[in-house]
């Protein structure tokens, strides 16, 4: 059983969500502090993020937000949740998210959390990091990336293998368990990596 010191969370800013979302973001911060477990997001404090986040410090959490001078503005909102590492870049947001984990795992959310959730896969896939990835499956949210992963694995385009890169679950505590036992799949090309495995 691996040991998960902290966990990266890819999630949406938008406030206009279901309740069924914001509730699952909920639960997954006190399943992180219930495990001691600190948190690396995305440091927003609206939408998904800024429930997760409040969640996770008001139960006693490590919360580090790493934020792009750019969104500042947009997802702040003038409240400031935990440490914030304010960046240049989405690039370097990215590879300081990941140096700061042990696992990733996306809930509900837009363009910027699938980019960030496949980025994850892809340098799993690459031997970059051997980290477990997990996906909360919310109301079925990523039911249709679930097909058009399997779709891919029919059509040649994704290794069998990579596709035990991802961990899905419905429920936090669940999926949190799962990844503490995460193997990688074997066969991984092993490269020089961002950060340690």
């Amino acid at each position: 059983m691996r040991r998960l010191g902290s966990i990266c969370v890819y999630c949406g800013a938008s406030n206009n969500i279901r309740p069924e979302y914001e509730a699952v973001a909920i639960a997954l911060g006190q399943e992180l502090s219930r495990r001691d477990i600190g948190l690396v997001y995305g440091g927003g404090s609206v939408g998904l993020m800024g429930t997760l986040a409040r969640t996770a410090r008001e139960g006693g959490c490590s919360v580090v937000g790493v934020i792009p001078e750019s969104l500042t503005t947009r997802e702040l909102m003038g409240e400031q949740i935990g440490e914030l590492i304010v960046v240049e870049s989405m690039h370097e947001r990215k590879a300081i998210m990941s140096s700061l984990s042990d696992a990733f795992v996306a809930l509900p959310g837009g363009f910027g959390t699938m980019d960030e959730l496949f980025e994850a896969i892809t340098w799993g896939q690459l031997g970059i990091h051997a980290k477990p990835i997990g996906l909360l499956n919310v109301e079925g949210y990523f039911d249709p990336i679930l097909q058009w992963i399997e779709r891919g694995v029919q059509e040649g385009f994704v290794n069998p293998q990579h596709r035990k890169l991802l961990t899905v679950d419905l429920e936090p505590a669940a999926l949190i368990e799962r990844l503490a036992t995460y193997e990688p799949p074997p066969g991984l090309i092993k490269r020089l990596d961002l950060d340690e495995a």
